[in-house]
């Protein structure tokens, strides 16, 4: 196991508690997050019970699941006719001690049978008397984004059931670097570019991480670009497996449009050729799958920013699809060839601003933007004068000392380039722009986040305090 140490202590209080009564928890996340092999592992430690469903017809389900059960007992498998045999069959199991019991891919079994929350629901009525004399832990697991995500909302029958709602994310780019064994900060950048912190990437390629930046181009060949390799069709299966997606093609042609960099819903619509209205819904599904994230602008409150939330995605649309005959006839170097460039400018370049921005939320201590950053977004600032427009990559709002929603910070990030004081003017020049339109710029500095330096002159001013620098050594290891 790695580092996965929160959720594990999360589960075992949850596994472990002695006070009587069923409870129950919820588990969720992406697909290859490493889910099943912490509730396995969960099951085995505490002598629980752990059963994965499979897409099936529920007499199927019902019959392996009481094989299952009666194989956990010492019994012979146990004739289950309805979901509510089931269920009492788990409350029994925790009648002599707490005991976790896991239901893996928990969707697949609802699908069978819509009503099967609402049967849950009934089994952990406050009355009845089974759940208030059983120790059952009841763990609902499943990777549909959407579905796991309405068990526990609104009007759901198990709103209010549950004591446990766990969501397993994938590894931030500092714990996927170590993951993945990578020193070079440079080339943890570019590989993070294209598998994220999905742990279950690196099995895909059997360990084979590239060990230089001269092997990166030929780790993409034989472990991405290569057709035998199991994550080569990976980013197909993540859409094949969301049963919300419908029009395969309709979707695959948005992820493709933000992908080519049209991160506006107007950019979206013009590169599928789609009106706007019927692309609404299939961006919200998108959203509720996990696989599409909206930001809202920080400056405008009627634009949103779209980005794919999972970068093997964005890589595939961006570099795999427009050259996919290249690839099948094993012809990777030129297929990279013909890419690289969309590859720095549409994957790499969006994607090292999305880390430096969640640098700043998730490891930027408080002194460095004089105060507690609580938003971090990207940001359009109009500039009437020059009849143009500032696009900003880092905008921190925060909390200086009692007062919310202070403006701390406006930044520029650049991947390839060395940056120098011409950015600093720019970043100054926006912070007068939002001063003119009256926002409170009193406490906001200026930040260069730069992958290839920084002159000397900005190093000098990021001494004196007018600009904070951030470089690769402080993205992966500093505050």
């Amino acid at each position: 196991m790695f580092d996965r140490e929160v959720e594990w202590s999360d589960l075992v209080a949850f596994a472990t508690q002695e006070r009587a009564g069923a409870t129950l928890g919820v588990v969720s996340g992406r697909r290859r997050q490493g889910k099943t092999f912490l509730l396995d592992s969960l099951a085995q430690a505490a002598d629980g019970f752990y059963f994965q469903a499979v897409e099936s017809t529920e007499t199927v389900s019902l019959h392996s699941l009481g094989t299952a059960l009666g194989r956990h007992r010492g019994i012979g498998p146990l004739r289950l006719a309805t979901w509510e045999e089931a269920v009492d069959e788990l409350l029994a199991l925790g009648s002599d001690r707490s005991l976790p019991v896991v239901i893996d891919e928990f969707p697949y079994l609802a699908r069978q049978n819509s009503a099967l929350p609402s049967i849950i629901q009934a089994a952990y009525g406050p009355r009845r008397s089974q759940r208030l004399t059983s120790r059952t832990r009841l763990l609902l697991c499943g990777s549909a984004i959407s579905f796991m995500g309405g068990l526990l909302s609104g009007s759901a029958p198990l709103r209010g059931r549950a004591s446990l709602d766990l969501v397993v994310h994938s590894l931030d780019f500092r714990q996927a670097a170590e993951f993945w064994g990578i020193d070079d900060l440079r080339l943890a950048v570019l590989t993070h570019a294209v598998v994220g912190g999905t742990p279950a990437y690196r099995d895909f390629v059997n360990g084979d991480a590239p060990d230089s930046l001269t092997d990166f181009e030929p780790w993409l060949e034989r472990a991405v670009l290569n057709p035998s390799s199991s994550l080569y069709r990976e980013a197909r299966y993540l859409l094949a497996e969301e049963p919300d997606l419908r029009d395969r093609a309709l979707y695959s042609a948005v992820l493709s449009a933000i992908a080519a960099g049209n991160h506006t819903r107007s950019g979206v619509t013009s590169y599928v050729g789609r009106p706007a209205t019927d692309l609404t819904h299939v961006l919200k599904v998108l959203e509720d799958c996990g696989l599409l994230q909206i930001e809202p602008d920080a400056f405008r409150g009627n634009r949103n920013t779209y980005r794919i939330a999972e970068p093997l995605l964005t890589f595939h649309h961006a570099v795999m699809l427009p050259s996919l005959t290249h690839i099948e006839r094993r012809r990777p170097r030129l297929a990279w060839q013909q890419n690289q460039r969309q590859f720095e400018c549409s994957v790499l370049g969006p994607h090292f601003e999305a880390m430096c921005r969640e640098w700043v939320s998730a490891f930027a201590a408080p002194e460095t933007f004089g105060g507690l950053p609580t938003e971090v977004r990207s940001g359009v600032v109009a500039d009437p004068k020059g009849r143009s427009s500032h696009e900003v990559d880092v905008v921190v709002h925060g909390i200086v000392g009692q007062d919310p929603g202070i403006l701390l910070s406006v930044g520029e990030v650049k991947w390839h380039r060395e940056m120098g004081v011409r950015d600093l003017d720019r970043l100054r020049h926006i912070l007068v722009l939002l001063g003119a339109r009256g926002m409170d710029t009193t406490h906001a500095r200026p930040a260069c986040f730069g992958g290839g330096g920084f002159s000397p002159e900005l190093v000098a001013a990021g001494r004196r305090g007018e600009v904070i620098l951030v470089d690769l050594e402080r993205l992966y290891r500093g505050e």
